[in-house]
């Protein structure tokens, strides 16, 4: 019976090899038929164990009735129990080598009990008929860099309660967060961790359950309902993962059979005082086997569109975030985690052979190069990076009073200075609005109305900047309070005039977003972007954004001062008649009404470097963008700011 149940040898050599990128497959506890015979099957690798059992309700949880067989000297454990149906409630019951007795939820495990309880539950895949074929089809041939993504970044336990506080479920998410993301424009749905955790507030992000969904909201085929609903309506789906460590709860990872396995033995790099959790040790095959099994695991069985992947830097950089009272280095005297990098170079390469259309995304804060550079010249790997340091300057920008903002331009403009250095996506992310950070509206100066004009400039510099971008839900409503994860978004704030009208000019801002492919069809290349004017004496930036096609650009004219300038002059490419196509000023968006109307005809009158120019208003606190006029482009028709 061992034998017709144990890995096969390449499966063993792969994984302990670090390439078993299937694991999931071999390990945890899978329903089969052996000799006629219905059962579970359970493998797990634990290599410093002295006795493993897999206990349960089937065995009131005896650790002494169904002992595991250990395979030669692989650390691998195995065991098939007849009777055993989906379903049921186990752990694996560990003596360690000192003696003790630990029990531990299965790392392989693809479903768990409702914290605050920690079995982890048998599930058997494939129950599910999937309805998305169209949307599958056409990701494996897309290429993300030339088209609009605007990504809606969502924690599912704060979106959206019912109104005896329970949480929604994925299929009550389904039915009300999906039009809320088409009605409001966005093209992908980023979830934060979906994987099994026991803290509500740690939002996910310290996980006991990497291959389990967390019940909070239902079962696994609940949220495949979730994800294929979105595919259905043309929405991307992202989650995001946690690969650089997991928390301390005893039924988790750590010290799984008694000693240090899925992390590094060495506490220095092993544990992360700051957040108080372990880091994955990368220089074990297995753990490499096991991470990146992960992510294609998502993929494969819960058709997720890609990642955005946590504390990229921490991983990389040996000492990032983490304060100790010695520098440490790697053999060569150095900083970097090697080990680390290469996995990160592995997963990608993995990722993108078997999903050529994924979306791989860093969370990487520093100075690191080629984080979106293919493997084979020096990068990591990824296809897109968080511009955190565009995010914390533009913030830094905003905040200051007007008229002290002339003063401060590197704040602006310094990130057209690397731009196109990476594959950015400008996230709003929910690190900006919590822990006394302010909700984005708050960061804003000036009275009332000054505040929601800022954040309509805001957002739209934001929409006009070279890279991708991701907005944090509730920001759609403009809340004066930062983010409570305990309650729901104020959706309240509809009722009142201002707020409703913000949400009507992102909904406008998002849809002439992705109408208009000059500000998307070069985001990451230098001939996408010109700048017109940038010596921010008025406060006015003036500069272009250019779509593959001849012809095929906008100016965008952006004001950070409370001034309106009647007939400002500024400098325009090429001839013709160029009419206002977007402005944040409209009055149904709470502004003031500065608009141009009707068409401006471009004078041979060269200003700003260019050979031809043009009077326009520039609206206070606001942005307007102009296009050439054609039969087809009248205006503002489409993106109504009257």
């Amino acid at each position: 019976m061992r034998q017709e149940i144990s890995p096969s040898k390449l499966e063993l050599y792969l994984f302990h090899e670090g390439t078993l990128f299937e694991s999931y497959k071999t390990f945890g506890a899978h329903p089969v038929t052996l000799n006629g015979v219905d059962g579970v099957k359970f493998t797990v690798w634990a290599p410093n164990a002295r006795k493993v059992s897999v206990v349960g309700n089937f065995n009131n949880w005896n650790g002494s009735h169904h002992t595991m067989d250990r395979i030669n000297s692989t650390g691998i454990w195995v065991l098939f129990i007849p009777g055993l149906q989906e379903g049921e409630l186990y752990k694996y019951e560990i003596l360690t080598q000192w003696n003790s007795v630990v029990l531990k939820a299965d790392p392989y495990a693809f479903f768990s009990e409702l914290r605050p309880n920690t079995a982890s539950i048998v599930h058997r895949f494939g129950n599910y008929e999937w309805k998305d074929q169209k949307w599958m089809s056409l990701r494996a041939k897309s290429n993300p860099y030339h088209k609009p993504l605007l990504i809606y970044e969502v924690h599912l336990g704060s979106w959206k309660l019912k109104e005896n506080g329970e949480l929604y479920s994925y299929r009550d998410l389904a039915a009300e967060l999906i039009p809320h993301v088409l009605e409001n424009g966005f093209t992908h749905i980023e979830v934060m961790p979906v994987m099994e955790h026991p803290f509500d507030g740690s939002w996910g992000y310290q996980i006991t359950g990497f291959y389990s969904l967390t019940s909070r909201f239902g079962t696994p085929e609940d949220f495949m309902y979730f994800v294929d609903q979105c595919h259905q309506n043309g929405i991307g789906v992202l989650l995001d993962w946690v690969p650089a460590h997991f928390c301390k709860d005893i039924h988790g990872l750590g010290r799984f059979d008694g000693s240090s396995l899925y992390e590094h033995a060495d506490p220095r790099r092993g544990e992360r005082p700051i957040w108080g959790t372990y880091s994955f040790d990368f220089e074990k095959p297995e753990v490499v086997s096991f991470l990146i099994s992960n992510a294609l695991f998502w993929m494969e069985y819960y058709h997720i569109d890609g990642f955005r992947v946590d504390a990229v830097s921490s991983m990389i950089l040996l000492n990032h975030d983490n304060p100790l009272p010695e520098r440490l280095t790697n053999q060569y005297g150095g900083e970097e985690n090697e080990a680390a990098i290469s996995f990160l170079k592995k997963l990608n390469e993995t990722v993108f052979m078997k999903y050529p259309g994924a979306l791989m995304v860093a969370e990487e804060a520093t100075e690191w190069p080629l984080v979106t550079g293919p493997t084979d010249a020096g990068g990591l790997g990824f296809n897109y990076k968080w511009n955190m340091g565009w995010v914390n300057d533009i913030l830094k920008y905003m905040k200051l009073d007007p008229h002290e903002r002339v003063h401060h331009p590197n704040l602006l403009t310094f990130s057209f200075f690397y731009a196109f250095a990476e594959n950015f996506v400008l996230p709003f992310s929910h690190d900006d609005v919590v822990h006394g950070k302010l909700s984005l509206l708050d960061k804003m100066p000036g009275d009332y109305w000054q505040k929601f004009a800022n954040l309509r400039l805001l957002y739209g510099y934001f929409m006009a900047h070279p890279g991708k971008k991701l907005l944090f839900m509730g920001s759609e409503l403009g809340p004066f309070a930062e983010w409570k994860d305990k309650e729901q978004l104020d959706w309240h704030l509809l009722d009142y005039p201002s707020h409703r009208k913000l949400n009507h000019y992102v909904k406008s801002l998002n849809r002439f977003y992705q109408d208009t492919s000059s500000l998307w069809r070069l985001d990451h290349e230098q001939d996408g972007f010109g700048w017109i004017n940038h010596s921010h004496k008025e406060n006015v930036l003036v500069f272009t954004r250019k779509g593959k096609r001849k012809g095929d650009y906008c100016i965008v004219v952006c004001n950070f001062s409370t001034n309106v300038y009647n007939n400002f002059r500024i400098g325009i490419p090429s001839p013709g008649s160029f009419i206002e196509v977007f402005n944040s000023d409209g009055d149904s968006y709470g502004g003031s009404g500065q608009l141009n109307d009707g068409a401006i005809m471009a004078e041979k009158l060269p200003y700003h470097n260019q050979r031809y120019s043009m009077e326009i208003t520039v609206p206070p606190l606001g942005i307007a963008i102009f296009m050439k006029q054609t039969k087809k482009r009248r205006g503002r028709d489409n993106h109504n700011g009257k």
